[in-house]
């Protein structure tokens, strides 16, 4: 086993370190980057230096550089917060709140329509006019909520 592991110790981390590089890429959010990075190290101060470093001491290497690694890629990510790109998938109607409108179907009884872009929606509010232009306060699922604009 020591054989095996003194033939593959100077390739062995460079094999480990492309594979997690590939899975950062594959598997996304992993954070894989960090140790496939530190694997790189590893295996590239054990081709150099060899017989002087055994696996233990690589694998504490590993261990040590790894750490370093996440603390450098967290002070590196943490200088730039992560942009709002708005509402959530799921939640699509979030992203109209705010917008104005002109109502295509009178809000009778509470109920409506109005049309944004290329899509026809569903409004809750007071009773107002078709052709009234309103601001969307809301979103009750595919229902949005809107008030008059003054």
């Amino acid at each position: 086993m020591d054989a095996l592991i003194e033939t593959l110790a100077n390739y062995g981390w460079w094999i480990v370190g492309l594979v997690l590089l590939i899975l950062e890429v594959v598997v996304p959010g992993a954070y894989l980057i960090f140790f496939g990075i530190a694997a790189l190290i590893v295996g590239t101060n054990a081709f150099f230096v060899g017989a002087w470093f055994d696996w233990p001491q690589q694998v504490v290497a590993f261990i040590v550089v790894s750490a370093v690694c996440i603390y450098l890629g967290r002070r590196w990510y943490g200088r730039e917060p992560l942009k709002d790109e708005g509402a959530p998938l799921n939640r699509r109607t979030g992203r109209l709140v705010g917008r104005e409108a002109r109502l295509t179907e009178a809000i009778v009884s509470g109920r409506g329509r109005v049309a944004i872009e290329d899509s026809w929606w569903s409004v809750s509010g007071p009773d107002l006019p078709e052709g009234a232009r309103v601001r969307i306060v809301g979103a009750d699922g595919a229902v949005l909520q809107v008030e008059p604009v003054e």
